[in-house]
């Protein structure tokens, strides 16, 4: 079928469905459950397993894995706690069966029975367009063909491979299939110094894996400031990771029976040997394979479906969300997203809801944690947005020194003489969970000033947030009324 041709097909005169949902990952989930609560009849499809990425591969198995390797990190630790000593015994393989238990223990609020119970039909095969309103699934038990008033694709992503030359003949991990080592490598190349590789390449060392990092940039974790990356990368350095940055993969090969990674470095080639390498580069929206090429969905420049500010595609009743359709890859954001695709595919024609991406928040889970939400200096710099820093050092949170972890910051930017939050960068211990009040006083329009006056828990690490709001307090003090002040009582001292 040529674009043009589909362009020109009419709807059927009675849908199957008023939608169909294709992918039952966190966006397809919310998207489907959102329309069956109100009373929609709603067909979420999956091929593979549900909860998509962030359940078996993503969010859910690398948190499992941090926990597990904190905790040994802490034990190495052991003498600043006044411990003489503390010994672990381990196994490579347990560890990696414990994460799975984890993820079968989370799988049940993913599952086809609860949907099911929740109202949503679930259909399990490979889904394709066949026509703007009808998809073909083609199951276990045979092929057939429905139709919906309105589609969201929620596709998901996959792990993006580079065409270096000579990866494929060496084999590689990817963050899908890293989960099925049993037996620990001697020596773990990691290529990508994003959030993906750094959580991953500082699990892996503390699992007494000789480490490398390759990154192409100058520092790691580069949307985030210079202070973020330094004080991550000073960690991995402690802990033994082999920093690889301003490297350039050029060539993968095997020589005399060993894996070599050709680099380049500063206009120097160099050469790095491993027996596993890490490919965590990003992730690349699934758009092939399903009837998009032939219905003409069109797609952005970064190759992911060309989606509206109402979440809907080229198409009017076809709309996507969450990595497919980016531009965050997270799995917070899929869900946001997917409640205005599940609302405006049912009622954008009596009112459309336009996605608020106003106040997005994320968190990288290494150790120091960093977290972030609205706009950080780089990004303030290159949008020439005017503003104001408050910075407060965690080495001086009483709660961060008892914990044995006074290091980090808390760094607040916001409109030049006025509280109002721009946006809020954390580097340090549960840096995502104390990112939540900032989140909320941004999206509530709450500035700096109630935050100081609002009463925290003493001694808590959330007490950094009312002490960076303190900071900004005193830059913005009243000298001229202090003054004055300071005249009044020395009168009434007489």
């Amino acid at each position: 079928m040529k674009p043009e041709s589909a362009r020109k097909m009419k709807p059927p005169k009675k849908f199957d469905y008023n939608l169909a949902v294709i992918g039952a990952g966190s966006a397809g989930l919310i998207t489907s459950y959102i329309a069956a609560a109100v009373k929609a009849k709603v067909l979420l499809i999956e091929k593979h397993k549900m909860g998509g990425d962030c359940l078996n591969t993503g969010c859910v198995p690398s948190k499992a894995l941090i926990r597990t390797t904190r905790l040994l990190a802490l034990g190495r630790r052991a003498s600043e706690f006044g411990i003489k000593q503390m010994q672990a015994e381990f196994t490579f393989g347990e560890i990696m069966e414990r994460v799975q238990t984890v993820v079968k223990t989370v799988a049940p609020h993913d599952s086809i029975e609860r949907y099911t119970g929740l109202g949503v039909e679930v259909a399990t095969g490979s889904a394709r367009l066949t026509s703007p309103w009808t998809i073909e699934i083609a199951g276990a038990t045979g092929t057939r063909t429905l139709s919906a008033r309105a589609i969201v694709i929620a596709a998901g992503a996959r792990p993006l491979v580079p065409p270096i030359p000579g990866l494929d003949q060496i084999g590689y991990l990817t963050s899908d299939s890293v989960w099925n080592l049993r037996t620990a490598p001697k020596r773990l190349l990691v290529l990508g110094g994003g959030p993906i590789g750094c959580e991953l390449a500082q699990c892996f060392a503390r699992l007494n894996i000789q480490v490398t990092l390759i990154e192409m940039a100058p520092r790691l974790l580069l949307r985030e400031d210079p202070e973020v990356s330094a004080l991550v990368e000073e960690r991995f350095r402690s802990e033994g990771i082999d920093l690889k940055l301003g490297h350039t993969a050029k060539q993968f090969k095997n020589e005399n029976g060993e894996k070599m990674l050709v680099a380049e470095h500063a206009g120097s080639t160099v050469t790095i040997a491993f027996d596993e390498v890490l490919v965590a580069l990003g992730r690349a929206a699934n758009v092939k394979g399903y009837g998009l090429e032939e219905l003409g969905v069109e797609l952005s420049p970064n190759k992911t479906i060309r989606i509206d500010a109402f979440q809907a595609t080229n198409y009017p009743h076809l709309f996507a969300c969450g990595d497919v359709s980016g531009p965050y890859q997270f799995t917070h954001t899929a869900a946001h997203q997917a409640w205005y695709a599940a609302v405006n595919a049912l009622f954008g024609g009596i009112k459309k809801f336009r996605t608020d991406y106003s106040v997005i928040p994320w968190a990288t889970f290494t150790e120091p944690e960093v977290a972030r939400v609205g706009l950080n200096e780089q990004d303030a710099k290159a949008q020439g947005i005017p503003y104001e820093t408050s910075f407060y050092d965690l080495a001086d949170l009483d709660r961060a020194i008892t914990d044995g972890e006074a290091h980090g910051f808390v760094k607040v930017l916001t409109v030049p003489g006025k509280d109002k939050i721009l946006g809020v960068t954390i580097a340090g211990e549960h840096a995502g969970d104390l990112l939540a009040e900032f989140i909320l006083a941004m999206k509530h329009h709450i500035g700096l000033n109630k935050i100081l006056g609002t009463i925290h828990i003493y001694p808590t690490l959330a007490e950094a947030n009312k002490y960076a709001a303190g900071v900004w307090k005193r830059a913005h003090q009243p000298e001229t009324l202090l003054k004055w002040l300071a005249r009044f009582h020395a009168w009434r001292r007489g």
